[in-house]
């Protein structure tokens, strides 16, 4: 969410950020009811003060003045009763559109409409040559007795995975690597639940506008979030921290679940895009210095790539453009990492900064060294989800024979075995 100060000031800057992101919110609409709440204000403010300095004559009126003056007071006291709930709903109204007012973004970030027009930094790693014809990540779990995608759909419904044996193993020593790796990197490790109230994805800026990714908990005010982010991001909701208490960064991990909704007939083959997963997460909370903000998105982008080094997985890295980018975005940078079967680089990471667009709306504060109280700036970026990222780590380091060498990162989480599975072929 952004100042409402800051909105009234800059206007062009708002209004092309609403333009670039593709937001669907009327800034004209915005600033009428600004305006309105402002004079409903001045209106309630002045009849309080009417009424109070009315309340002050009453004892020292005459009795013939007196039940004038009363009267006076309880027809300004109804004045104010009808006053203040339509006060109440006109800023009900104006926080509404204040959350779906989108950040601004950085001056680097390419103009585009989606994923279509994002721009490619660079190119990360060495693409597999292989003598033999590659496998897709389906074939190779199936060849090897690791997963049984019939019966998991007759439990649980399309989207839903169940991996068997070793690539359970793998899928556990991936995400143990991940956290051993990032809290090597001076992150906290944090377990959490996917379970949260709906506030904290308001709070996140996942609501207003993806209410339609979640799902809920039928008789509880409860959802389930699609990343740790979100739990996160509300840990200090209302909090005022101490300067020297930031920054706070956290490798945390937890299920997550996303309904998918809008991806009907995409990636229904494997374990691309599943309803529930597991994850790693990166998450900071900075001071309000986008100078320091930036050295950390640098740093957990770092983090990141330097994950898939150690899992030696070929990769690229793209700037998001606008319209790719979500509402609360100041920059974003995707990972891509290699498929081989499908001779393309798909998204594994995403790196974020958001400035203090979160922050405002889940009212995270702290004092700075003047003692002033100011909102936190935030960032995010994914250490591992799987089971996305066996994707890529079973089709690039599949053998010849079907097996799966396992890169030396990951080989102290597997008993030191060096290949997985049995020759199939």
């Amino acid at each position: 969410m952004l100042d409402l100060k800051f909105i009234r000031e800059n206007l062009d800057a708002v209004r092309h950020a609403i333009e670039v992101k593709g937001t669907a919110l009327d800034l004209g609409e915005l600033l009428t009811l600004d305006r309105e709440v402002l004079a409903l204000k001045q209106r309630v403010e002045a009849r309080q003060t009417e009424r109070n300095a009315n309340a002050k004559l009453v004892p020292k009126a005459s009795p013939d003045e007196r039940p004038a003056l009363i009267q006076k007071g309880k027809d300004l006291g109804e004045e104010l009763k009808a006053l203040e709930p339509e006060l109440r709903g006109a800023e009900e109204r104006l926080r509404g559109l204040l959350l779906r007012v989108p950040n601004i973004p950085h001056p680097s970030v390419p103009v585009g409409k989606d994923d279509s027009e994002n721009v490619e930094l660079r190119r990360e790693g060495q693409l597999p040559e292989f003598a033999f014809t590659p496998l897709d990540h389906v074939e190779l779990l199936e060849r090897q007795g690791w997963s049984d995608p019939e019966r998991v759909a007759r439990v649980s419904g399309s989207r839903s995975y169940l991996l068997k044996g070793d690539a359970v193993m793998l899928e556990m020593a991936v995400l143990t690597f991940a956290l051993d790796f990032l809290r090597g990197r001076g992150l906290e490790p944090l377990s959490t639940t996917a379970l949260v109230r709906p506030e904290t994805l308001v709070g996140s800026g996942h609501f207003p506008g993806g209410e339609d990714q979640v799902y809920k908990v039928e008789g509880d005010e409860l959802m389930l979030a699609g990343t740790a982010e979100v739990p996160v991001n509300s840990l200090y909701a209302g909090e005022q921290l101490a300067g020297e208490q930031l920054p706070l960064a956290y490798a945390a991990v937890s299920a997550a679940f996303r309904s998918e909704a809008g991806s009907a007939g995409r990636d229904v083959r494997g374990l691309i895009r599943v309803h529930e997963f597991r994850k790693v997460e990166q998450y900071v909370l900075t001071r309000a210095d986008e100078e320091e903000a930036l050295g950390w998105f640098a740093r957990i982008l770092e983090n990141a790539e330097a994950m898939l080094r150690a899992l030696e997985l070929p990769y690229r890295v793209v700037q998001n453009c606008t319209g790719d980018m979500g509402a609360g975005k100041v920059l974003m940078y995707d990972l891509e990492t290699w498929v081989p079967s499908e001779g393309l680089y798909r998204e594994t990471h995403s790196c974020s900064y958001l400035g203090d667009w979160q922050a405002r709306r889940t009212g995270l504060r702290y004092r700075d060294e003047s003692g002033k109280l100011v909102y936190a700036h935030t960032l995010n970026n994914t250490g591992i989800a799987t089971p996305r990222i066996l994707v890529p780590l079973l089709e690039n380091h599949q053998q010849a024979d079907g097996t799966i060498r396992v890169p030396a990162a990951l080989r102290p989480y597997l008993g030191g075995r060096e290949v997985l599975g049995r020759a199939v072929r």
